[in-house]
């Protein structure tokens, strides 16, 4: 096995808590869905919001979902000129046996945007 980094993004419409948390818990399945990873192949997941996202933690929908035993974190992203608004981010370390080539990172929504060079 070997520690892995994968990364995430998600766009929300409004700093609204529900779609925060719907948001949140779309990426994170998806993330770990694509990747055929289970909760207990996750070491850690460390979630950005941008600044104009304060209505709830990212990292609470993870705990809905059930990833209560995995260290979570919750950060604001650098507020650019011009960046994308109301992004949420993630990246997360796990233990896989694929290489990093295997990886599927995932950007959902507006956030597509951000890496249009992966495939969706």
């Amino acid at each position: 096995m070997a520690v892995r980094a994968l990364r995430g993004a998600t766009q929300v419409d409004a700093d609204d808590r529900q779609q925060i948390l719907d948001r949140s818990a779309e990426l994170v399945s998806a993330v770990l869905e694509r990747n055929e990873l289970v909760s207990d192949d996750i070491i850690s997941i460390w979630f950005t919001a941008t600044q104009d996202l304060t209505a709830e933690f990212p990292a609470y929908a993870a705990r809905l979902l059930g990833l209560t035993d995995v260290p979570l974190m919750c950060a604001t992203e650098m507020a650019v000129p011009g960046a994308l608004p109301r992004v949420l981010r993630l990246l997360a370390h796990v233990d896989t046996p694929k290489a990093r080539s295997e990886l599927r990172h995932v950007y959902l929504h507006g956030a597509r945007a951000l890496r249009t060079d992966l495939p969706r």
